[in-house]
């Protein structure tokens, strides 16, 4: 009985740690980019560019951008490389749309980033890319005697009329800058410019009372709960309720929880923002430069949404957002938990003979631990994070990371129903050698 309440014990104090940590500043944005990404762009201004005829040097590079501005994870992705495959697309840009997507999806890199590392994040998206497009040539070419009699459906897929407008291009931008104003690990956004104290007799006592519950640990990735993070958990749970009722429907129309429901999560924002540190007989509260670099933003961006878009643009893009943040956060929570209780069930002996150095053994593991353990986008990030405390070599990880959404069972599948059993083997195949490697070279560029 009590080895159940450990692990329950463990599982609740890693959610808890995770919701009261800096991470807010990056999947919030995350989400509502991800919604501007599906809602604001349009398709055809991307995939216009992956026509069969198209030359190489534009429709590899164009497959690649495409694989991570339409799509947010695997199971989103698989639709669209059906469509656009059948619609026209030519094998090899289709296969690098398909592998690039949900491996650079911009929720997942972000949430990389901040929890498990820059290096990581950054390995991710280039190895991908580069090893995206070396398989979409390699299938290009091994299947070229199949392309050439391929029967095209016609489409508008590949119009050459589509454009971005500008008011867009601004919007995005504003988004992602948010995001970055929040996570990006430079002095001038994470240094307070102005520091002071409150007392507040208290603090001290609730600090020690949050730490008996949620013990920090950084070495395993576990960050404890503060105060501030106590408060922003409070917040996550007023937004979910006004969310619901405010967003749930937003697609029909606008009402006060709407307005609510964003105005919390810009509070949250903000409130994130500050570096507020227990201190013997109060609390240190310090403005850092991402705190005015938000405010600035995030008020840009309101005022751009009112004056710049129709209403139906902004219901447009919170419907998306709201139904990414449905489909994903669920599975997020539940990720982590069960990530806290794996910390405890799972050996770290086990974890370091299997892949704690980096060979092309202990790669290829990582490999076979995205095929076998395959988790809904972004759990994959905590389950690494993991694996990492628990002994696995960076390598190894990256491995995993890369092969985790691309090698699943359903995504195999899928993928044999659009491109048929020999090329589906083969692009498995192709994953697998590639994915080793770059957690090998990745493992060897580290040392």
């Amino acid at each position: 009985m009590q080895t159940f309440l450990n692990l329950i014990q463990s599982g609740f104090a890693s959610l808890a740690a995770y919701l009261a940590a800096h991470v807010l500043l990056c999947l919030l944005p995350a989400f509502f980019i991800a919604g501007a990404l599906t809602s604001m762009l349009p398709q055809a201004a991307i995939t216009k560019y992956l026509g069969k005829d198209t030359p190489k040097w534009i429709s590899y590079p164009a497959s690649a951008i495409g694989g991570f501005v339409l799509a947010v994870c695997s199971c989103t992705i698989m639709p669209l490389f059906a469509s656009i495959y059948k619609k026209g697309a030519g094998l090899g840009p289709a296969i690098t749309f398909l592998f690039v997507g949900p491996a650079v999806n911009i929720l997942a890199i972000t949430l990389t980033g901040v929890q498990i590392g820059a290096d990581i994040a950054i390995a991710r998206i280039v190895l991908s890319i580069i090893f995206g497009i070396t398989i979409g040539l390699l299938m290009q070419f091994i299947f070229r005697k199949d392309e050439e009699t391929r029967v095209i459906e016609e489409s508008k897929a590949f119009s050459q009329d589509a454009k971005i407008p500008a008011n867009t291009v601004i919007f995005f931008v504003l988004l992602l800058a948010v995001l970055i104003a929040g996570t990006l690990p430079i002095g001038i956004l994470t240094n307070p410019i102005f520091q002071f104290n409150v007392d507040l007799g208290w603090a001290s006592g609730l600090q020690t009372f949050l730490d008996s519950i949620v013990p920090p640990n950084p070495s395993i990735g576990i960050e404890g709960v503060s105060i501030q993070g106590l408060f922003l958990i409070g917040l996550l749970v007023l937004i979910g309720i006004a969310a619901w009722f405010g967003l749930n429907h937003v697609d029909d129309k606008v009402t006060f929880s709407t307005f609510l429901a964003l105005g919390l999560i810009t509070l949250t924002l903000i409130i994130a923002s500050f570096k507020i540190v227990t201190i013997e007989n109060g609390l240190s509260i310090g403005l850092p430069g991402k705190l005015f670099a938000e405010i600035l933003i995030i008020s840009t961006l309101w005022w751009m949404g009112i004056k710049n878009f129709e209403v139906y643009d902004m219901q447009d893009w919170l419907w998306e957002t709201w139904r990414f943040v449905k489909q994903i956060i669920p599975l997020l929570i539940v990720g982590v938990f069960l990530a806290g209780v794996a910390r405890v069930i799972i050996p770290a002996s086990w974890v370091e003979s299997a892949a704690g150095k980096n060979t092309l053994v202990a790669n290829f593991i990582g490999v076979l631990f995205g095929v076998v353990m395959y988790f809904p986008t972004l759990v994959e990030v905590p389950i690494a994070q993991t694996f990492l405390s628990l002994g696995m070599h960076r390598g190894p990880l990256l491995a995993y990371l890369l092969a985790d959404p691309e090698l699943s069972v359903q995504s195999i599948l899928i993928t044999n129903s659009v491109i048929g059993r020999k090329k589906t083997f083969v692009y498995v195949v192709l994953v697998t050698i590639f994915s080793t490697l770059s957690g090998f070279i990745f493992g060897l560029l580290i040392q």
